[in-house]
């Protein structure tokens, strides 16, 4: 956890950092350790009386609450605003009544969190699962340091700069590559491994439980010197020097890591100074560049949605070697604070007084140091993590199939993924914002007018006029003006995108075993789920081998994780395929009963093969049916390669109702044309009558 707190602190010490992203298994205090970050901020001046926490020292002209009167601040803590994934688009950004604007011609404001955030700290936990529309008013938001409400012509904008800071489990999913670089460091966190560190966890969580007011004040004094180091090193931050040599090293750096833009060098010049007063130094070390690497740079490594985060720290020394130059800019670990000690994150000479500093961690009442608590490390000591984000281990490798045994093959590496074509469930949804399949949502083109269903939310401005038109002699107007009653009020009807479940049902059998055809088929699925990736879709992975069917991935948002499932995914065995199709469809009933309004994506992907006689394929093709008759939308991706081909792929497509597409009619490029939309099964069944 030294890394996490580390990254915290420094962001005390200069917001300009930009924020931490947490990412770590779930029951590791990620939630416990960032609202603990409130009660060391300094306090902030602010207008009294403005609702958007205006500077008495600079008011923002267009305050909405303002002109601001020159005179004196008042003091407050800073604030910790929660964003909660489930809120709405006006909780975030504020509500304007719409109604008052028309009738009464007043602008009548409701600040949302953003306002309340300002000059504070926003804090999103399971930032991951936030939905698409509120990532894109975070991101104007953080981009402009103002937030924008637009309501048919009548605006609102105030100041929106806070330090944004999230967390998220690997698992449930991964963000989008523009809210990423949006943190301006990074920290991957465990649970530790270490019984004594354990025990004294589940101590402290007792204590707390038993007396919350005296665990408190047992740890106020070392609360209150961590607060005054902050300050301290606020105080000092001005004053450091970025020298020529740390420069040129964050810029090698960057460089030799082919991270995008220019954000990263930004933000390791930063951190690297905030290192630098947190450690009591007015020069910026090679150990700062090095940390503020370690920090920055990972979550900006990821070239594609399944890489982990990470940085070669081999690599990283040996550019920091190279581009050290001759040191005058440089005083190194063993300058003038007295050797390596004089870290970043204390030591001698590093305190904000000189001598010993105060620990970053509280003692027990012995006066005994933490023994778990490592304040100088730079290098977090999480264990390696697989590429779903688990720690690695025997469980992929080793997994138990059904009907495994000697005929089993080693699983294939996935060929080279392509861009996959489009593929949408029929008809028009109401589940989650996405990007795959036509839904109403609150976000996208208006189609129509309703009257509003409950709070008024997007005004339909000419729906509501026609509304109103008619009565304007009966309620005596007289003026140029419109008079509008709440009756006359319509709300627009939009329609976007949706994410729906698209469930994979996998053929891993003899049949598909040799290395070269199982390759090719885990590269098509490889390229499908990065398509699911980028159109926010849930997925799960089923497969059939041997005697039965196996669910190797329950439907979940954490894309990466079912990449790394079918990474690992050996062959061999005999061809079940009804059993594959039938524990789809109960994966599918259940989830059903979860989440009613998402909508399911089946894609079969077999050369259609049962193994058996006659019986087996009848069952398939029964299976297939009752599929079709849950109104399951569906497609196969037909496997079967050679000279001859049996068809039985094709038929298999019929019974389910979707169309069978080749590997090579998969790729967004082929020549080959392709219905994007998948057809209804009923639809198909009335065509087919």
């Amino acid at each position: 956890m030294a890394d996490l707190r580390l990254a915290l602190l420094l962001n005390a010490v200069s917001p300009a950092v930009g924020g931490v992203l947490v990412r770590g298994e779930k029951g590791t205090a990620k939630s416990t350790a960032v609202r603990a970050l409130a009660a060391l901020m300094p306090e902030v001046e602010v207008v009294p009386g403005c609702r958007f926490s205006c500077d008495p020292r600079r008011p923002d002209p267009d305050c909405p609450d303002g002109p601001h009167a020159a005179g004196p601040g008042a003091s407050r803590p800073a604030r910790m605003v929660e964003l909660p994934v489930g809120a709405s688009e006006d909780r975030l950004v504020g509500a304007l009544d719409i109604e008052r604007a028309l009738s009464e011609g007043v602008k009548a404001f409701e600040p949302g969190l953003l306002a309340a955030a300002h000059r504070g700290v926003l804090y999103v936990d399971e930032v991951n699962l936030l939905h698409d529309h509120l990532v894109d008013l975070l991101l104007d938001a953080a981009a402009m340091g103002a937030s924008y409400v637009e309501r048919e012509g009548v605006s609102v904008r105030h100041a929106s700069r806070f330090l944004l800071v999230g967390t998220m489990n690997p698992e449930e999913g991964e963000l989008r590559p523009q809210l990423l670089d949006r943190f301006g460091l990074t920290v991957e966190v465990a649970a530790s491994r270490e019984p004594e560190e354990r025990m004294e966890v589940v101590r402290r969580r007792l204590a707390y439980d038993e007396d919350p007011a005296a665990f408190a004040a047992r740890w106020a004094g070392e609360e209150t010197a961590l607060r005054e180091r902050i300050a301290a090193a606020r105080a000092l931050l001005p004053a450091v020097r970025l020298g020529d040599a740390a420069l040129r090293q964050i810029a090698a750096t960057c460089a030799a890591f082919e991270v995008d833009g220019m954000r990263a060098d930004i933000v390791m010049a930063r951190t690297a100074c905030a290192l630098a007063a947190w450690a009591g130094r007015t020069d910026v070390a090679a150990e700062d560049v090095r940390q503020a690497a370690l920090l920055a740079l990972p979550h900006r490594r990821r070239r594609n949605p399944f890489d982990a985060p990470g940085l070669d720290e081999e690599k990283l020394d040996e550019t920091l070697r190279q581009h050290g130059g001759d040191g005058e800019d440089d005083p190194g670990p063993d300058g003038p604070d007295g050797g390596p000690d004089g870290g970043p994150d204390g030591g001698p000479g590093g305190g904000p007084g000189g001598g010993q500093p105060p620990q970053d961690g509280p003692r027990d009442p012995a006066g005994a140091p933490e023994p778990a608590e490592s304040a100088g490390s730079g290098e977090p000591s999480v264990p390696e993590q697989s590429r779903g984000g688990r720690p690695a281990g025997k469980g992929d490798e080793e997994r138990e199939q059904p009907g495994g045994g000697a005929g089993d093959q080693p699983p294939a590496r996935a060929s080279e993924p392509f861009r996959a074509r489009a593929l949408h469930v029929p008809g028009v949804g109401e589940g989650a914002a996405g990007r795959r399949s036509r839904a109403r949502t609150a976000q996208g083109r208006t189609t129509g007018a309703r009257r509003p269903q409950g709070a008024l939310g997007r005004l339909h401005l000419a729906a509501t006029v026609r509304a109103a038109a008619p009565h304007q002699r009966a309620r005596g107007r007289s003026g140029p003006g419109l008079v509008v009653r709440r009756d006359d009020l319509r709300e627009a009807v939009r329609e976007g995108r949706e994410s729906n479940l698209v469930l994979f049902v996998v053929d891993a059998s003899g049949s598909m075993a040799a290395r070269k055809r199982m390759g090719a088929v885990k590269g098509a699925v490889l390229s499908l789920l990065l398509d699911a990736y980028q159109r926010r879709d849930k997925v799960g992975l089923v497969t059939f081998r041997g005697s039965g069917a196996e669910v190797v991935l329950p439907p979940t948002s954490s894309v990466d994780a079912a990449a790394a499932r079918l990474g690992s995914l050996p062959t061999g065995g005999r061809t079940p395929l009804a059993a594959g199709l039938l524990k789809a469809r109960e994966v599918l009933r259940v989830e059903r009963l979860r989440d009613p309004s998402r909508r399911p994506l089946l894609v079969a992907v077999t050369d259609g093969r049962a193994t058996g006689g006659t019986e087996p394929v009848a069952r398939a093709r029964q299976a297939a049916r009752l599929l079709a008759a849950d109104g399951t939308a569906s497609v196969v991706v037909d496997c079967e390669s050679g000279p001859v081909r049996l068809g039985l792929a094709g038929a298999l497509a019929g019974d389910l109702g979707g169309p069978a597409v080749t590997l090579e009619e998969l790729r967004a490029d082929a020549v080959t044309s392709l219905v994007r939309s998948v057809r209804s099964p009923h639809h198909n069944h009335r065509r087919a009558a």
